[in-house]
C-alpha cells in the first residue's frame, strides 16, 4: 500500500502515488457512504469511471450499487498457453488474418445467432436478459470496441500464450443502465442521504429491485465469460488452421474485473464491489494486462485483506479517449510498436485512443502493488488485435 487518506468518514486505502483529482473526488465519495464496510481500496491503475473509480474495490453492508460494478458487467480477462515456442511474422499475420474471418470487432456482431449450446444455461432466463437473447446469441463470441483485445504474446516460460480482453457486450450494458436508473428514481423517492451528484445509487439487498438485479448481473458475467471462451475456442482453430493441427493448449485462465459478489471480509459477510479491479485471493492465478505493446502478466493473488483480496485490472488510463486522439503522435505511437516488431493495426489517428501514450506505465503499476500479488510469467507481445 502506497498511502492512506483518513479525512473522510471511512480511509481511503491506495496503491498508488499520484491519483486524478475527479478519480479521487469520487472516492471520498464512496468513504462517506453510509453502509461502506471498513474502508475504500483503490488499486494502482485507477482513474475516473462513472460514479466509481475504475480500478477501485467497495465492500457494502446491506445494499448493492450497479454503477459500482458498472457498464461492461463481467468484462474480464482470459489467457491460455500453447506449446508453441516461436512464431515468425508472417505466421502471425496468417493467424491474424484468420482471427478477423472468425471474430466480429467493433460493433459487428455475428450474422447469425450462435448455437445455443455456447449461452449460458439457465432455468429461467431474467426480465432483461430475456429481452435481448436473440441479440445476445449474435454477440456471443465477438471482441466489441474499446479497450478490448486479442493478444499473441511470447511468454517468459518459452512459450507462445493468446489472451483475450472482452465482456457481456451490449447485453451487460443494457442491464447496468435499466438498474442504475431504477436505483436513482428509488434513492429520490426515499429522499436517501446519498447525494444524486455521486451517481452512485443503491437497492438495499432485500428488495425485489436489488434481487432482480443480482440475478441479471450474474447471468451476464457467465456470458462475458462465455463470449471469451467461444472466442478462445475459434483462436484456437485459427492457430490449428495455420499450424496444420500441431499445436496444443493448457487448461483456460479466466478472470472477470466488473461485478459484485458476497464475500467475507473483517469477519463480516459483505458485497464486494470490483470495478475495473480483479479477486486475487492467495494462491489465485490472475492476468494483469498491458497497454498495447507493452508486456502483460499471469500472476499469483496473495490475499491481501487491506485490498478485499484485490489487485488491478491493467495498466489504467491516463488519458480521455478524445484526448489521448487529439494529444498523442500518430508517428511515435507507431514506431513505438514497429520497433518491437509487433503486428498491430494503428493506422490512423483515431486509432490513438487505445495507443500505449494513453495508458499508465504498466512497470509502475505492477511495483505498486507486490503485496498484492506476484508475478508468475511474463508476457511480451508479438500481435494484436484492437477493438
Amino acid at each position: 500500500m502506497k498511502q492512506v487518506i483518513s479525512s473522510e468518514k471511512r480511509p481511503i486505502k491506495m496503491w498508488l502515488d499520484e491519483i486524478e483529482e475527479n478519480a479521487l473526488t469520487q472516492a471520498k465519495n464512496m468513504a462517506n457512504l453510509p453502509f461502506v464496510h471498513k474502508h475504500v481500496a483503490l488499486m494502482p491503475d485507477a482513474h475516473m469511471g462513472y460514479g466509481m473509480p475504475i480500478g477501485g474495490v467497495l465492500a457494502t453492508k446491506g445494499v448493492i450499487i450497479p454503477n459500482a460494478v458498472g457498464v461492461d458487467i463481467g468484462c474480464g480477462m482470459c489467457a491460455m498457453r500453447t506449446n508453441i515456442e516461436d512464431a515468425d511474422s508472417e505466421t502471425l499475420k496468417q493467424i491474424m488474418s484468420q482471427l478477423r474471418k472468425l471474430i466480429p470487432v467493433g460493433f459487428t456482431w455475428h450474422k447469425k445467432a450462435q448455437d445455443e449450446k455456447y449461452m449460458p444455461q439457465s432455468d429461467e432466463l431474467p426480465m432483461l436478459v430475456e429481452r435481448h437473447i436473440t441479440k445476445a446469441q449474435q454477440q456471443i463470441g465477438s471482441l466489441g470496441g474499446g479497450n478490448h483485445f486479442i493478444e499473441i504474446q511470447h511468454g517468459s516460460d518459452g512459450f507462445i500464450w493468446v489472451m483475450i480482453h472482452s465482456g457481456s457486450r451490449n447485453l451487460g450494458n443494457q442491464v447496468a443502465q435499466h438498474y442504475n436508473k431504477i436505483a436513482k428514481n428509488l434513492n429520490e423517492r426515499w429522499h436517501s442521504t446519498v447525494p444524486a451528484s455521486y451517481d452512485l445509487a443503491f437497492l438495499p439487498i432485500e428488495t425485489e429491485e436489488a434481487h432482480a438485479y443480482m440475478k441479471e448481473m450474474n447471468y451476464c458475467v457467465d456470458f462475458a465469460f462465455a463470449n471469451r471462451r467461444l472466442m478462445m475456442e475459434r483462436v484456437q482453430n485459427a492457430f490449428m488452421e495455420v499450424f496444420k493441427g500441431e499445436v496444443e493448449f493448457n487448461d483456460l485462465i479466466n478472470i472477470a474485473h466488473n461485478y459484485a459478489a458476497w464475500e467475507n471480509h473483517f469477519n463480516e459477510n459483505v458485497l464486494v464491489h470490483r470495478k475495473g479491479a480483479t479477486r486475487a485471493r492467495l494462491g489465485e492465478t490472475g492476468i494483469i494486462p498491458g497497454s498495447q505493446g507493452t508486456k502483460s502478466y499471469i500472476v499469483e493473488g496473495l490475499g491481501n485483506p487491506e485490498s478485499f483480496e484485490s489487485c488491478s485490472h491493467g495498466a489504467g488510463r491516463v488519458m480521455g479517449r478524445k484526448q489521448a486522439q487529439r494529444e498523442l503522435d500518430l508517428e511515435t505511437e507507431i514506431k513505438r510498436l514497429d520497433d518491437k516488431g509487433i503486428v498491430h493495426s494503428i493506422r490512423n489517428r483515431k486509432d490513438l485512443d487505445e495507443a500505449a501514450g494513453a495508458y499508465k506505465d504498466i512497470d509502475t503499476v505492477m511495483a505498486n502493488q507486490t503485496d498484492l500479488v506476484k508475478v508468475k510469467v511474463e508476457l511480451e507481445p508479438l500481435a494484436v488485435v484492437k477493438g
